[in-house]
């Protein structure tokens, strides 16, 4: 194991490659832009607001890419890139997986919510209209390309390495998802967000979303763990999540319940480690940092 890159300020020594620095400038970034709208009074549905809206969500890619090309040297930085675009490390059982996984999901919560009376299954709005005006299915579209793009580029692209290389995919992973849950919070507060709109600060729903997010993070390591390291197979994974939700709605109690399950049955399964029965934990090729 290599250590972080370190730089001299002054006195104090920098750790250039933590995670807590990267967080510090990927949320610090996307709460700029997103505060500046809330201050602005704009709308994520205007111009203004959804340039700001784009912006914050490009923050933490543009962070990973940036801190990637700041600690590793030239095997780190060609190694971040093959995890974008090498297939092959996805598989076709992983590449299943991550189809079938949020699916399954839906599914389950929506027979176990239908059995406790609930309403079960039901079409999301995008697909109700579909018939009528296919660009309801946009927004859909929408969460299910772009932002898993840019966020996964410094989520899981960059942040979860370094946190695996001193803390178990476990804690790597609720450390990452609590921070990945904090940082949706000012979109509580704009007009034109989803979660402003439907949602809501401070109601039940909001709770939900918030632990349901750091619910969602060891399912994603352990995806992770498991495709050596694919940062596709991640965005494949947030994106087809984030689709799903859209379309196959259940009520939330039920929804993110089940997330919580799943991370505690893979916990208990796979273990703590590693999430993975080999608890070896993957980690950027040797030498890689400058």
């Amino acid at each position: 194991m290599t250590t972080a890159s370190h730089r001299t300020i002054g006195n104090t020594a920098v750790a250039v490659g933590s995670p807590w620095l990267f967080f510090a400038v990927s949320v610090g970034a996307t709460w700029l832009f997103w505060l500046s709208a809330i201050a602005l009074g704009l709308r994520f549905d205007s111009a203004a607001g959804l340039a700001l809206l784009l912006a914050g969500l490009a923050a933490p890619g543009v962070a990973g890419i940036g801190f990637v090309y700041l600690v590793y040297g030239k095997r780190g930085r060609a190694d971040f890139w093959a995890r974008i675009t090498e297939v092959r490390r996805i598989g076709v059982r992983w590449f299943a997986i991550i189809l079938l996984l949020p699916v399954a999901v839906t599914l389950v919560a929506a027979a176990v919510d239908l059995l406790l009376g609930g309403s079960g299954l039901v079409w999301g709005e995008g697909v109700r209209e579909f018939g009528t005006n296919p660009a309801a299915i946009l927004p859909a579209l929408f969460f299910a390309t772009l932002p898993p793009i840019l966020e996964e580029l410094g989520w899981r692209g960059y942040a979860l390495d370094r946190l695996q290389l001193h803390w178990s995919a476990l804690s790597a992973s609720l450390i990452l998802g609590v921070v990945w849950s904090l940082w949706h919070l000012p979109l509580f507060f704009i007009p034109g967000s989803f979660q402003h709109d439907m949602v809501g600060f401070g109601t039940i729903g909001f709770w939900l979303f918030t632990i349901g997010i750091v619910a969602l993070s060891p399912a994603f390591t352990w995806v992770y763990n498991h495709t050596a390291r694919s940062i596709l197979g991640i965005i494949l994974l947030h994106g087809w999540v984030n689709f799903t939700a859209e379309t196959l709605e259940v009520a939330d109690p039920a929804y993110y319940l089940h997330w919580i399950l799943l991370a505690v049955l893979l916990t208990v399964i796979w273990g703590p480690k590693a999430l993975r029965r080999d608890d070896d934990v993957p980690h950027p090729p040797p030498g890689s940092e400058r």
